[in-house]
């Protein structure tokens, strides 16, 4: 049962809504700014109406799935451990483009407000919050970049994990919460990487110019 429930929850999170809604615009949103076929960069090149739809279907395909699944007690405890990555999963691998999915950040908050009654998803949103505005204040009142807003999103669900830590959830919540981390990272790892290079190459810089 358990394989099976995980198996549909997958295929829920594969869906690409906001890919799809771009091609009914006519436009491929996987040629705009970091290719990501998700709902940033439907807000990028439709609008923000069709950008807050493509959240919605994002933020819905992992809220709903997990919602029945918690409620009707069709899983519980380690077994929810596939059952509540798989959305997430789908999402960032999906069949539907080649297994080259989005970043499943807004998917990522569906399942845990599902998850913990919205608990976790409300204090992940006020830690990228914050961070969010510590970034605009060090760059002078610039908004981050796309690898930033990567870094941000990574940092910040390090934090959400020490904040279930303290808050005393069950062990198999915190396996969850390493696998999604694990998967924030993997689709985010190119941007960290280039964020890290070019912070070292200007320190390289710095210590040339100062020697």
């Amino acid at each position: 049962m358990t394989i099976m429930i995980t198996l549909v929850c997958f295929l829920i999170g594969s869906l690409m809504f906001s890919y799809w809604i771009g091609r009914m615009l006519k436009v491929d949103i996987r040629s705009i700014g970091d290719g990501n076929p998700g709902a940033a960069n439907l807000w990028s090149a439709a609008g923000y109406r069709f950008g807050l739809l493509g959240v919605l279907f994002d933020f819905m395909k992992g809220y709903l799935p997990i919602s029945i699944v918690v409620n009707s007690g069709l899983a519980s405890g380690d077994q929810l451990i596939p059952v509540v990555l798989a959305p997430i999963a789908g999402h960032a691998f999906t069949p539907f483009l080649k297994f080259n999915g989005g970043k499943s950040l807004a998917v990522t908050f569906g399942v845990w407000s599902a998850l913990t009654e919205f608990r976790a998803s409300l204090a992940y949103a006020l830690i990228l919050a914050v961070l969010l505005l510590l970034t605009i204040a060090m760059k002078n009142g610039a908004m981050p970049t796309s690898d930033e807003n990567g870094l941000m999103t990574t940092a910040g669900f390090v934090l959400m994990g020490i904040y279930l830590y303290y808050a005393g959830y069950p062990s198999y919540v915190i396996w969850i919460w390493l696998g999604n981390f694990l998967l924030l990272f993997w689709k985010n790892r190119v941007g960290i990487a280039q964020l890290i290079r070019a912070k070292l190459k200007d320190r390289e810089e710095e210590y040339t110019h100062s020697a």
